[in-house]
């Protein structure tokens, strides 16, 4: 039997912490006119380590306007994709990864194709993706949320995941794949998909100025109210 605890107090965490981002960030709503294909998404969340969302976004957009499919991507020679992606922080590796997981794709589907995952739940599609090369938990998490798809999954990288440790929503070492088991669960009922992008955006905001890795700045930070870390700080 087990026993019903009643709801997760993280909920009410979320929403007051939603609330507070807002009031500093300001909203951040998707356009729909904005929404990308599943396969966009995820080149473009290969090709993105440790690089600026805009400049990847433009190097998605260059890549798929040279070679004019995703499958010509995939056939095209590993060093003319390097020099392709000269823009992205790591041009070898993003060529290298995104030559990899479009062949296995291809392999899989027979082309650069991922329809079939809206006819999926989101947990299977999510472990679907999770088998290609070089996809991990937060590329397939924006291939669900930001694309057509527009589906409840939450998008965690590095600022939003050091976050939620800091402030006690998930365990303190926990890697991005246990971060996001673990909040899933508290995620506010009444949030859509735009609602999850929003969330993650304003949380990315708030580790690129408060919450940074180093230099933290807990006094004056908008979430310190709620922050486990941050109120320890404030304290000594």
């Amino acid at each position: 039997m087990q026993l019903d605890l009643g709801p997760d107090p993280r909920t009410e965490t979320l929403r007051r912490l939603q609330a507070l981002l807002v009031q500093r960030f300001g909203r951040i709503e998707r356009a729909a006119a904005e929404w990308r294909k599943p396969e966009w998404v995820l080149v473009q969340g290969v090709i993105g380590a440790r690089t600026k969302s805009e400049v990847s976004n433009i190097a998605t957009d260059r890549l798929l306007g040279r070679y004019g499919s995703w499958e010509a991507v995939a056939d095209a020679p590993l060093d003319e994709l390097q020099a392709k992606l000269a823009t992205q922080t790591y041009p070898n590796i993003a060529a290298e990864r995104l030559k990899a997981s479009l062949t296995a794709l291809v392999a899989l589907r027979g082309a650069v194709d991922l329809s079939h995952l809206a006819e999926m739940d989101t947990g299977a599609a999510m472990r679907w993706l999770e088998q290609l090369p070089g996809i991990g938990r937060k590329i397939a998490a924006g291939v669900m949320n930001a694309s057509t798809l527009d589906r409840r999954a939450i998008v965690l990288d590095g600022h939003h995941t050091r976050i939620l440790q800091r402030m006690g929503l998930v365990p303190a070492k926990a890697t991005t794949d246990r971060a996001f088991d673990a909040i899933m669960p508290a995620m506010p009922d009444e949030w859509s998909a735009a609602d999850y992008d929003e969330h993650h955006l304003l949380m990315k905001k708030l580790g690129q100025t408060w919450c940074r890795p180093a230099s933290v700045e807990c006094g004056t930070c908008p979430a310190l109210a709620l922050c486990e870390t941050g109120t320890k700080r404030s304290r000594r």
